[in-house]
């Protein structure tokens, strides 16, 4: 179930008057998050299944957004003191911005609130973007799923952050 985040080089100026935020996920956010989604993954999550996990007490959902329009989420669900990012994506438009960086660093400070020291996630083997994104924040690589990806069929690579 998990996602791989995509970086790429897209050009959108943002003005300085502009200020992305970042905020929990709401009902209303799943329209653009679905869009993101599909744009982003080749199985995309449904909008059921986000609406599911925003009802879990263990699960911690994230929104960057400038003003009405999002630019991107990442998820995570909490099993005792460990976090398993589920899912992370920037829309194509704001992609290397990095947006996906101030989504982790959020989804960190808010873990660390709740007792959360390490963090997984898996990642598609040829994503070199989001291997390089997730090393800087700290993640390594710690093995590696074979055929955990449809569409195309592809080894997820598994990564580990321990400690913040």
């Amino acid at each position: 179930m998990n996602r791989d985040a995509k970086e790429n080089t897209n050009e959108k100026n943002i003005d300085n008057k502009d200020v992305i935020g970042i905020r929990k996920m709401l009902l209303k956010d799943l329209p653009q998050v679905c869009e993101i989604e599909r744009q982003t993954f080749s199985v995309p999550w449904s909008e059921s299944a986000f609406e599911e996990s925003l009802k879990l007490p263990h699960a911690i959902f994230l929104v960057a957004y400038l003003g009405e329009q999002i630019l991107g989420y990442c998820g995570l669900y909490q099993v005792f003191n460990e976090g398993d990012i589920t899912n992370i994506a920037v829309s194509p438009d704001y992609r290397g911005m990095g947006i996906a960086g101030k989504l982790l660093e959020t989804v960190f400070a808010y873990s660390a609130e709740r007792g959360i020291e390490a963090f997984t996630l898996e990642v598609r083997e040829s994503n070199a973007p989001a291997i390089h994104l997730y090393s800087k924040y700290g993640f390594e690589q710690a093995g590696l799923r074979k055929n955990f990806y449809e569409k195309p069929k592809e080894h997820a690579v598994i990564m580990w952050k321990r400690g913040l």
